[in-house]
C-alpha cells in the first residue's frame, strides 16, 4: 500500500520526491491496514509535512491520492485524481489544523502578523503597549498635545463558542471576527490576536468607541450566524461575540500581566 500510495502521488505531480517518505507515512499505512482510526497518524503526517516546508495544498492533495488508492485496487502507480472532495471532511480538518499548528508555532516568534487571521501577534502588541506607556509617561495626566494613559483602552473580544471539540468552528469564527475588526478599527489602532480565539484591540478611548464596538459586535454576529455550521456551534446565548473595554493598568508591567490573565 505504501508503494502504491507513493507511486500515485509522484505520478500526480508531487513536487518533492525526496521528501515524500517520513515516519508518519508508515503510521498512516499501519492504521489503515489494521482498521484503526487514522486521525492521530494523519495529524502526525500533516505536522511532519509542515515541519519539512511542504505546503498545505500538497499535504491535503496527498491525502486525496491516498483516498483514491484505497478506493481502487488497480491504481498501481498510475495517475489518479488528487481532489479532496471525497476525503472525509473531519480528516481534512484534522490534517489542516495539525499543519497550521506547526506553521503558527514556527512563525509566532519571528513574525508580527498571525498567518491565519492577518492580525498582529502578541509580541507586536507588547511592543505597542510599551510605546504607549513611553508616550504617556505611564500614569501621566496628559494634555491636548500629549494624551495620557487613560485616553487608551484595550478591547477584549470574547467569542462565545464551545471548546476544543469544535476547534475548527472556533478558528473560522476568529477569521470572520478578525476581518470585521480590521474593517471597523481602521484608523491606526492595533488589532492583535492575544491567543488562538481571543482578538484584542488597542485603541484611543474617544467618544466614538462605544458606537464602533456596537458596530463590530453586530457585524461579527451577522457573519457567524450566516454560516450554518458556526451557528450550530454557538452556545445557548445565541450571540457570537462580546466586546468589553479593559482600562490600562498604571504600569507597563501591569499591562503585560493583564494580557496573560485575559481569556
Amino acid at each position: 500500500m505504501r508503494s502504491r500510495w507513493r507511486g500515485a502521488t509522484l505520478a500526480s505531480g508531487w513536487p518533492f520526491p525526496g521528501d515524500w517518505a517520513c515516519p508518519a507515512v508508515d503510521r498512516v499505512c499501519e492504521a489503515v491496514i489494521i482498521g484503526d482510526d487514522p486521525g492521530d497518524a494523519v495529524d502526525e503526517l500533516a505536522a511532519q509535512r509542515a515541519d519539512s516546508g511542504i505546503g498545505l495544498d500538497e499535504t491535503l492533495r496527498d491525502l486525496g491520492v491516498l483516498h483514491a488508492v484505497l478506493s481502487r485496487e488497480d491504481t498501481g502507480t498510475a495517475l489518479v485524481s488528487e481532489e479532496c472532495d471525497d476525503v472525509p471532511t473531519w480528516l481534512l480538518r484534522r490534517a489542516a489544523l495539525a499543519w497550521a499548528d506547526v506553521v503558527a508555532g514556527r512563525s509566532a516568534a519571528r513574525e508580527v502578523t498571525d498567518a491565519l487571521t492577518g492580525l498582529s501577534t502578541l509580541s507586536y502588541l507588547r511592543m505597542r503597549l510599551y510605546e504607549v506607556y513611553r508616550e504617556t509617561r505611564a500614569a501621566g495626566a496628559g494634555s491636548a498635545t500629549s494624551p495620557g494613559r487613560d485616553s487608551y483602552a484595550l478591547l477584549v473580544v470574547t467569542l462565545r463558542l464551545p471548546g476544543d471539540d469544535h476547534r475548527w468552528a472556533r478558528l473560522m469564527a476568529v477569521v470572520l471576527a478578525a476581518d470585521v475588526l480590521r474593517d471597523v478599527f481602521d484608523a491606526g489602532e492595533t488589532v492583535s490576536l492575544l491567543r488562538e480565539s481571543t482578538p484584542v484591540v488597542l485603541t484611543r478611548d474617544d467618544t466614538r468607541l462605544a458606537e464602533r464596538c456596537s458596530r463590530a459586535e453586530t457585524a461579527i454576529n451577522e457573519r457567524v450566524l450566516a454560516d450554518p455550521e458556526l451557528a450550530r456551534a454557538l452556545d445557548d446565548s445565541g450571540s457570537a461575540v462580546r466586546i468589553r473595554r479593559s482600562p490600562l493598568p498604571t504600569e507597563y508591567s501591569g499591562a503585560c500581566e493583564l494580557l496573560t490573565s485575559l481569556r
